[in-house]
């Protein structure tokens, strides 16, 4: 359970602090529909940029951003479909687009989904305390974003290898960046940053670790699920099949719209996709890779293994290629000449690394199931190429130019992705990914053992009490709104 004991002494520090600032927490409620945030706020946002360090942009956390950088209101969800000229199957893939939240991810809103209930129950002192965000990239960009947003101080780790863009955004928003040794599979060098911190500054921190944030799944749960229905009710008719949902592990946190979206299509079958170079659920290995902001080498503790059908694991070498041919003139010339139109090569630049890593595990999942056009299978674009511009360029300097002949194979290579490295997981597959936690989360992170248990033994009370938490969290921020506002 999220942990929802009031403190009001520190409570009353906070409601204080946000009086001071002029700061209000949107709810879950808002997050899912805007329509719902006050007439007075929508207003001011006319004024503010989508990235711009002002409280007002707590109520940006959604999927529904209307497509600017300056004074957006709110719109539909963001999502696109990428046709068949690009992904090789009948069947259709759509996907949710990140880019559109503050800080460019979707990660700000998982942040906010950990960070909010210590706020509004006086756990988290943010006139003393700096929150400690450790991730593998967009998540403590995220956290950092929020802090700053709240006044706050704010730490930010994250592997040293992970893009450039990205240390250069934190630099300037987060208190402390610290870089920790190796590639986004290096997590465990993250969770022991982590626990040199907590040693060494005791009660000055607060740990808001995605990996095990409770919040994380719930807010992927509630609002990236709502998001994804809402783009299913408007692209499906009678004929159509709802197959499935592939989403990356990383922290698992999107996968928590799986379990959202199984109680509405129980047949849906929920895809977990891994960089191949670091099959961990695949068949507990390990590596490095270079899909970036997924987080590998471990299961974590909010992963509900029992919903997960499948395992996908993706060639890294394809993801790096995909970006090229996506991003570079020459792709677009090549890709234009074979069907697709300009508009969705206008937007190609909306899919990140792992964007494109859970795009080529869809088609691997399409192409597992035979999927035809009558199938829909959704997905999430996490980030845009707005953070990734230096690793074109690193490209470009290894691999030399880009020219006609690499479109072309490049693009033969994607007609011809295939199913190899996947899992179908019976009873006892999704038990031996359930059981990997135990070494994590028990043996080094003192994680309680009944705990664990419970998460599978009696997984829908477990997960099923944390899902109905939205309406008791929602509550609480609208009594510290009405707090703030006297």
């Amino acid at each position: 359970m999220i942990d929802l004991t009031i403190n009001e002494k520190q409570l009353a520090k906070t409601v204080k602090r946000c009086q001071e600032r002029g700061i209000l927490l949107p709810t879950f409620a808002q997050m899912k529909n805007p329509e719902l945030i006050p007439t007075a706020i929508r207003s001011d946002l006319k004024n503010i940029g989508l990235w711009d360090v002002h409280p007002r942009n707590l109520y940006r956390i959604t999927w529904k951003n209307e497509p600017l950088s300056q004074g957006g209101d709110f719109i539909g969800v963001n999502y696109m479909e990428i046709p068949s000229q690009i992904t090789g199957v009948k069947a259709r893939i759509i996907a949710l687009v990140g880019k559109w939240f503050p800080t460019g991810a979707h990660k700000v809103g998982a942040s906010y989904g950990c960070l909010a209930p210590r706020l509004i129950t006086g756990q988290f002192d943010p006139t003393s305390q700096k929150a400690v965000w450790p991730s593998t990239g967009n998540y403590c960009r995220g956290g950092a974003y929020d802090s700053a947003l709240l006044g706050c101080e704010s730490i930010a780790i994250l592997p040293e290898e992970m893009s450039q863009e990205r240390f250069e955004w934190l630099s300037r928003i987060a208190g402390e960046v610290i870089p920790t040794p190796g590639c986004e599979s290096n997590v465990k060098e993250i969770f022991d940053k982590c626990w040199e911190l907590r040693n060494t500054r005791g009660d000055d921190i607060v740990i808001f670790n995605q990996f095990d944030e409770l919040g994380n799944h719930l807010w992927h749960y509630d609002v990236t699920g709502n998001a994804m229905l809402e783009v299913l009710n408007a692209n499906m008719d009678e004929k159509d099949n709802f197959a499935g949902v592939l989403l990356s592990s990383g922290s698992a946190g999107t996968l928590g719209s799986g379990d959202f979206l199984k109680e509405k299509y129980p047949d849906l079958k929920v895809a977990a996709a891994e960089a191949l170079q670091c099959p961990t659920l695949l068949n507990n290995g390990f590596g490095g890779h270079r899909i970036e902001g997924i987080g590998d080498k471990h299961v974590p503790w909010i992963h509900n293994a029992r919903t997960t059908d499948m395992v996908v694991a993706v060639d890294d070498e394809v993801t790096i290629r995909l970006l090229r041919l996506f991003n570079e003139p020459v792709g677009h010339e090549y890709l234009a000449e074979q069907g697709v139109s300009s508009e969705i090569i206008g937007q190609l630049d909306l899919i990140g690394i792992s964007g494109i890593g859970n795009l080529i595990g869809a088609i691997k999942f399409a192409k597992y199931y035979e999927l035809t056009q009558n199938d829909i299978v959704m997905t999430v674009f996490t980030d845009s190429m707005e953070l990734y511009g230096s690793r074109i360029k690193e490209l470009k300097a290894e691999r030399g130019q880009y020219c006609h002949d690499n479109a072309v194979a490049d693009y033969e290579m994607a007609q011809n992705i295939n199913i190899d490295n996947m899992l179908e997981l019976d009873y006892y597959a999704k038990k031996r990914i359930h059981n990997l936690k135990y070494y994590t989360w028990i043996e080094q992170q003192g994680k309680d053992l009944k705990e664990l248990n419970s998460q599978w033994y009696d997984s829908k009370n477990y997960w099923g009490s944390i899902h109905k938490m939205v309406p008791q969290i929602d509550a609480l921020i609208e009594e510290f709104n009405k707090k703030i506002l006297g």
